[in-house]
C-alpha cells in the first residue's frame, strides 16, 4: 500500500493532438504536401498522414492524435519534467511508385509536459516550428513569407498526474548550470568556423524519492573566447539539446538574470575577488551551458534533501572536459567501465546550507573548481564515489549492451528500455560502490597527482551554479500566524472604556452651561449686593432679594444672554438625550413632553449645582507644579542612575496611570526591574507592555530575551521572529534571533538571521554614508553660493564659469556617493548594536553572551567598541577593577570620545576615586561633542566639588546643569553650594524650586530647614524638620549640623535673656 510520502504508482495516458500546421512553406508551391511525426526520449510515437496546403486557410489541417502511456513513478515524472515531445514535419516532394520516396524536413517544434506537474489536465499552445538550421532560417526570412510557421497542439490527460495532496507534497527542483569562468588558458578554441570536438560535461546527484537518488547531467558546455561580458538576461537552454534544432534549445519564458556579487550565495564576492572576477568574465575564456533542468521531488525525496543537506551542507558538482564527444569517447572505448580516468576531473562544492534558510528557495553563486580527489569528496561532503565516473561506466555498459543486441534486435527498443533500466540503476550502483570503497579504499592513498586537475587552480576557475525550488524546505511563519502565536501567548488587554455617548456629552454640556451662568449670577449678585448681603437679609427677605436679582439681570440683558447661552444644550438634550429629532403635531402630547423635559432639566440642574457647591474636593495648591510626562521620565531615567531605585519605580508607575495605553513606559519600568534583578517583575511589565500594543518591538525582544534567560525557548523564538516581523530593518532583532537559534544548536537557522541582521547592518551603513556625504555636498554648494554683496558683478560677469566649476565638483560628488553605497568595511558588527540595546535595558546575561560573539567575529581582537561594552557589563555587575582597566586601554585608542571620558569618570567615581574621576569629567566635558549622559556628568562633577568643598565651581556645574536639565538634585546641588557660600537668598530659591519638584526629597526640607533657622523663622524651621525626619533623612552629618544649630540657637537665646536679666537687675 503507498503511503502518504509516496505517489501512488498507476499508468496514464498522455494525448498528444496536432490540429493544423500555419504558415507552412514547402519547396513545391503548387503541390505541398506534409506528414507529421511526433516523439517522446527517441522514440517515436506516431506520423500522420500526407495532408496537402490549404491556400485559402493558408494551414495544414493535420487532425493528427496520439498517444504514449506513462508510469505514474516519481522517476517517470521527473523524466517528463526536462524531456519534451518533439513535432517533425517534413514535405513530401514526390511520390514515384518505383522510386524512393523524396522527403525533406520543413522544420522542428518542442512542447513542454511542466505543466501537466503543475496540475493541469490538458492545455493548448501555438508553438513555432523552427528549421533544422539557423541558415534555413535566414533563408526563410528573405523569402515571401515572414510570418512564424506554428502547430496548433493540446496536451490532454484524463485524470491529474498529481492529485491534490501528492502536488502540495511534491516539489520541483530546477537546477540551471551557467557558465565556468577563467578556464585553463590550454583549452584552445577550432580555429575554422567548425565546433570545437571536445565536450564539456558537468554533474551533480540529488534525491529523487526517500530511497532513489537520480544524477543531473549538463553534457552541452561550449568554449567560448572572453573580450566581452555574457548578456545580462539571457535565456536559458534546455538539456538534450542533441536532439533539437539551434532554435529549440531555448526555455520559452525562461531567462538568466544578471545580480550584483555582493548579493550572490556562493564564493568569490569579497572586495579582494571583484577586480579577478570582472577581468575574468571580461577577458578569458570561458565554458557556457547556461542549461536549465527540471526534475520532480516527492514528499521523501524533499524530505531526504533537507536531511542531506542538514548532514552536509557541502553538495559536489563534478566537471570533465573531453577531446571528443561523449558518445565517441566511449565508442572508441577512450572511457572504459572498468576503472575510467576523467580527463580534467575537477569538483566545485556547492554550499546548499542556505536552502534550509526559512522561506528561501533558491541560490545562486560563483563556485571555485578544484581537482577532483576522492578524499576531498569524503571529507567535505561526506561521499566516496565519483557521480561522473559511475556515468561513464554506466554509458559503457549501455553502449556494450547495444553492440551486442544489435543483430538480434533490429529495432533497438531492447537496447532503448536497457538504456532506461540501467540509467535506474546508476545510483543504485553508486551506493554499492560508496559502500566498497568506504571499506577498501579508506587505508589507500591516492598516488597519482591529478595533473589536469590542478590547471583549475592555476587559472583559479569557478563555475555560476543557481539551484531553486518551487517551494522552500523550510516555510516561513506568516506574519498572521506569528501574531496569533503572540497573542496566544499574551492576549491583548481589553480596550479602556469608551468616551462618554452623545447622550451623555449633552447632559456634561448642559451641566457645563449651569455653572457657567451661575457664575455669571454669583457675579450680578456681589455686584448688587457687595459685602453688605447680611444687612441686606435682616433688611429684607430673600424673596425680595430675588426680586431685585431678578431686576437686575432682566434691565441688564444678561437675563435674555443666559437663555440664548443654554439653548444650544437644551436642544441636544431633547436631540440625544431623550431621541426626539421629529416635530410634534398634537398639543396634549407636545404638552406632556414639555412638562418631562422641564422636570428632567430642573433635576439635571440641582445636579450640576451640587456639584458646584459641593465641599469635598479641596482646590489645589497654587504653589503645586504639575509634572509632565517627559520631566517625569527624566526624574525616573535620573534616579535609576543614580542608584535610587525606589524613587525611580515611583516615578515609572505614575507615567503608566496618566498613560495606560502607551506601553513605552512599561517597557520602561520593566528595564527597572531587569537592574534590580527583580525578572519575574520585568517579565510582568514586558508582557503588560505587549498586551497594550501587540506590535511593540522592544517589548517583544526583550520578551524573548527573558524566555532566554528562564530557558523557553519556543517562546523566545515565537517573540524575536515576530519582532522581525515588524521591523525587518532591525539589527538588534535578527542577531537576537541569531542567538536564540545558536542556543538551541540550530546552526543554520542561526547563520541564517546573523547573515539578515549583517544585510541590514551593511543596507544601514551605506544608508549613512550617503545622507553624510549629501550634506557635506549641501554645505559646499552653500559656501560656493554665499557671495558677498559687493562682489556680485563680478560673479554676474563670470557665472558660466562657476557653473562649470560646480559641475565639476557634482561628478565627483556623484561618484563618492556611488562607491559609499556598500561600505567597504563595517565600521561595527551585529553585535555591537545588540550589546548596547541589551545594556540599556539591563540583560547582562544576555549582553554577556553578546559580547563573547562579538570578539569571536572581531578579526583586530578586542575593538574599542567591545572594550567599552564590556566595560559598561562590569560597571553592572559593580566589578569597578576590570572595569578600569578596559576603559584605560579603549582611551589608548579613542582619547576624543567624550562618552568614553564620561563612562571612565563614572567607573573611578563609584570605585571611590574623586580625583580621577574629576578629571575624566572635566576632559568629557571639554570636548567638542558633549556626553551622552552629560546630566549624570555635571551631577557627579557637582558633587565632587562639593566633597572638596570648591563652592564656587560646584556652583557654576550645578547652574548649568540647571539651565540643561532642571531636576530636583540641580537645584538641591546649586542650593547647597550656594548656601556654603553664605547666599542664603539664593540657596533658599533653590530649594524651594526643588521642593517643588520633589516634596519627598529629606535632604531638601533639611537645608529648607537650616536656613528658616539661620534666618530667624523658628515654627518654619521645625515644620521643615519634622518633614525631613519623615521623609527618613539618611545624612548623619546633616542631622548633626541641623541639631548643633538648633543647640546653639537656644544657648544665644538664653545667654541674652540672661543678659537682659542682669542689666535689669543692674
Amino acid at each position: 500500500m503507498a503511503t502518504q510520502e509516496n505517489i501512488v504508482e498507476k499508468h496514464m495516458s498522455i494525448n498528444i493532438t496536432v490540429s493544423r500546421g500555419n504558415n507552412l512553406q514547402g519547396k513545391q508551391v503548387n503541390n505541398f504536401r506534409s506528414f507529421l511525426q511526433v516523439e517522446v526520449d527517441r522514440v517515436v510515437l506516431g506520423t500522420s498522414d500526407k495532408k496537402p496546403f490549404d491556400p485559402e486557410e493558408q494551414c495544414v489541417v493535420y487532425d493528427f492524435t496520439c498517444s504514449f502511456h506513462c508510469s505514474s513513478d516519481t522517476q517517470a515524472l521527473s523524466d517528463i519534467a526536462h524531456k519534451p515531445i518533439i513535432l517533425m514535419v517534413t514535405e513530401v516532394l514526390s511520390e514515384e511508385k518505383r522510386a524512393e520516396e523524396k522527403t525533406t524536413v520543413l522544420g522542428q517544434a518542442v512542447v513542454d509536459l511542466l505543466p501537466l506537474l503543475q496540475g493541469q489536465c490538458s492545455f493548448s499552445l501555438k508553438v513555432p516550428l523552427n528549421p533544422l538550421t539557423s541558415s534555413l532560417a535566414k533563408e526563410s526570412s528573405h523569402g515571401f513569407n515572414l510570418k512564424q510557421p506554428t502547430l496548433d497542439v493540446c496536451v490532454s490527460v484524463l485524470d491529474p498526474v498529481l492529485s491534490e495532496s501528492e502536488r502540495s507534497s511534491c516539489s520541483l527542483l530546477k537546477v540551471s548550470v551557467e557558465t565556468a569562468f577563467s578556464v585553463p588558458e590550454s583549452w584552445m578554441l577550432p580555429s575554422g568556423p567548425a565546433p570545437s570536438p571536445c565536450s564539456y560535461t558537468a554533474a551533480l546527484e540529488v534525491p529523487l524519492t526517500a530511497e532513489k537518488d537520480q544524477v543531473l547531467v549538463f553534457c552541452e558546455g561550449q568554449l567560448k573566447p572572453g573580450g566581452q561580458r555574457e548578456e545580462n538576461s539571457r535565456q536559458k537552454k534546455r538539456p538534450h539539446q542533441s536532439l533539437l534544432v539551434p532554435e529549440n534549445h531555448f526555455l520559452p519564458g525562461a531567462f538568466f538574470q544578471a545580480e550584483p556579487i555582493e548579493q550572490e550565495d556562493g564564493e568569490l564576492t569579497g572586495l579582494e575577488d571583484r577586480e579577478f572576477r570582472n577581468e575574468a568574465e571580461t577577458t578569458k575564456k570561458r565554458v557556457s551551458w547556461d542549461t536549465e533542468m527540471c526534475c520532480l521531488l516527492d514528499r521523501g525525496g524533499t524530505t531526504r534533501l533537507q536531511q542531506m543537506i542538514s548532514e552536509s551542507r557541502l553538495w559536489p558538482v563534478e566537471i570533465m572536459r573531453l577531446l571528443t564527444p561523449f558518445e565517441k569517447a566511449i565508442e572508441t572505448k577512450q572511457l572504459t567501465e572498468g576503472n575510467p580516468e576523467i580527463p580534467f576531473h575537477g569538483v566545485a562544492f556547492v554550499d546548499m546550507g542556505q536552502l534550509l534558510y526559512p522561506g528561501v528557495s533558491r541560490i545562486r553563486g560563483a563556485y571555485s573548481i578544484q581537482p577532483f580527489s576522492e578524499a576531498e569528496l569524503l571529507n567535505k561532503a561526506n561521499r566516496s564515489v565519483s557521480v561522473l565516473k559511475e556515468y561513464v561506466k554506466d554509458a559503457a555498459i549501455q553502449a556494450k549492451a547495444r553492440a551486442s543486441s544489435a543483430t538480434g534486435s533490429p529495432k533497438g527498443k531492447s537496447g532503448r528500455n536497457m538504456d532506461a533500466r540501467i540509467s535506474k540503476e546508476l545510483t543504485k550502483k553508486i551506493r554499492t560502490s560508496a559502500a566498497d570503497s568506504g571499506t577498501d579504499g579508506q587505508n589507500q592513498t591516492e598516488l597519482r597527482v591529478n595533473i589536469e586537475g590542478n590547471m583549475y587552480l592555476e587559472a583559479r576557475t569557478y563555475i555560476i551554479i543557481e539551484i531553486a525550488l518551487e517551494k522552500p524546505l523550510v516555510p516561513k511563519t506568516s506574519p498572521e500566524e506569528l501574531a496569533q502565536r503572540v497573542k496566544a501567548l499574551i492576549p491583548p488587554r481589553p480596550p479602556l472604556p469608551a468616551g462618554p455617548s452623545r447622550a451623555e456629552r449633552a447632559v456634561m454640556d448642559f451641566h457645563r452651561q449651569v455653572g457657567n451662568v451661575v457664575s455669571h449670577v454669583s457675579d450680578q449678585y456681589k455686584e448688587l449686593f457687595g459685602a453688605s448681603s447680611r444687612t441686606h437679609l435682616e433688611d429684607c427677605s430673600q424673596e425680595q432679594m430675588m426680586v431685585q436679582l431678578m431686576a437686575m439681570l432682566n434691565v441688564s440683558g444678561r437675563y435674555f444672554t443666559f437663555k440664548e447661552q443654554m439653548k444650544p444644550a437644551v436642544v441636544r438634550i431633547v436631540r440625544d438625550k431623550l431621541q426626539r429629532t421629529e416635530p410634534i403635531s398634537d398639543p396634549q402630547e407636545l404638552q406632556a413632553f414639555v412638562s418631562k423635559l422641564y422636570v428632567y432639566l430642573v433635576d439635571e440642574m440641582h445636579v450640576a449645582l451640587n456639584k458646584i457647591y459641593s465641599e469635598d474636593i479641596d482646590d489645589d495648591s497654587p504653589d503645586e507644579i504639575h509634572l509632565n510626562s517627559s520631566q517625569l521620565r527624566h526624574f525616573a531615567k535620573e534616579a535609576q542612575l543614580t542608584g535610587d531605585y525606589q524613587q525611580a519605580a515611583q516615578y515609572c508607575q505614575e507615567l503608566v496611570v496618566r498613560h495606560p495605553s502607551e506601553p513605552s513606559h512599561m517597557f520602561e519600568c520593566g528595564s527597572l526591574y531587569m537592574l534590580t534583578g527583580d525578572y519575574m517583575k520585568a517579565k510582568e511589565c514586558f508582557h503588560a507592555a505587549v498586551s497594550i500594543q501587540q506590535a511593540h518591538q522592544p517589548s517583544l525582544m526583550m520578551c524573548g530575551v527573558l524566555a532566554v534567560m528562564f530557558e523557553h525557548y519556543k517562546e523566545a523564538q515565537t517573540f524575536l521572529e515576530r519582532a522581525t516581523n515588524i521591523d525587518p530593518h532591525s539589527v538588534v532583532a535578527w542577531t537576537l534571533l541569531g542567538l536564540v537559534h545558536e542556543r538551541k544548536n540550530e546552526h543554520i537557522l542561526a547563520e541564517s538571521a546573523c547573515l539578515e541582521a549583517k544585510r541590514q547592518l551593511r543596507a544601514k551603513e551605506a544608508k549613512n554614508e550617503i545622507q553624510k556625504e549629501e550634506e557635506k555636498t549641501d554645505k559646499q554648494e552653500e559656501g560656493k553660493t554665499a557671495t558677498p554683496a559687493h562682489q556680485g558683478s563680478t560673479a554676474n560677469q563670470n557665472s558660466e564659469f562657476v557653473d562649470q566649476v560646480s559641475e565639476m565638483h557634482k561628478e565627483p560628488s556623484a561618484q563618492s556617493i556611488g562607491s559609499r553605497s556598500a561600505p567597504t568595511k563595517l565600521s561595527s558588527t551585529i553585535y555591537t548594536e545588540t550589546v548596547q540595546f541589551l545594556l540599556q535595558n539591563n540583560a547582562l546575561q544576555m549582553a554577556e553572551h553578546a559580547l563573547s560573539q562579538e570578539l569571536l567575529c572581531s578579526d583586530d581582537g578586542h575593538s574599542v567598541s567591545y572594550l567599552v561594552h564590556l566595560a559598561q557589563l562590569q560597571m553592572l555587575k559593580a566589578d569597578y577593577s576590570s572595569a578600569a582597566v578596559n576603559l584605560k586601554q579603549a582611551l589608548i585608542h579613542k582619547d576624543q570620545d567624550a562618552d568614553v571620558w564620561a563612562l571612565n569618570g563614572h567607573c573611578h567615581y563609584l570605585r571611590g576615586e574623586p580625583h580621577v574621576a574629576q578629571h575624566s569629567y572635566k576632559q568629557s566635558l571639554c570636548l567638542p561633542q558633549q556626553p551622552s549622559d552629560s546630566h549624570l556628568v555635571l551631577l557627579r562633577l557637582g558633587s565632587i566639588y562639593l566633597q572638596q568643598e570648591k563652592f564656587e565651581q560646584a556652583k557654576v556645574v550645578y547652574l548649568q546643569a540647571c539651565e540643561q536639565s532642571p531636576s530636583c538634585l540641580t537645584w538641591l546641588g546649586l542650593g547647597i553650594a550656594c548656601y556654603r557660600l553664605e547666599e542664603l537668598c539664593v540657596a533658599e530659591d533653590a530649594f524651594i524650586q526643588a521642593n517643588r519638584l520633589n516634596t519627598q526629597n529629606a535632604e531638601v526640607w533639611a537645608y529648607l530647614s537650616l536656613i528658616s533657622l539661620r534666618t530667624g523663622k523658628p515654627k518654619e524651621a521645625e515644620h521643615f524638620y519634622k518633614c525631613a525626619v519623615r521623609f527618613n533623612l539618611q545624612k548623619d552629618s546633616l542631622l548633626k549640623e541641623l541639631n548643633e544649630l538648633k543647640d546653639h540657637l537656644r544657648f544665644s537665646h538664653l545667654a541674652s535673656c540672661f543678659a537682659r536679666c542682669s542689666q535689669a537687675g543692674v
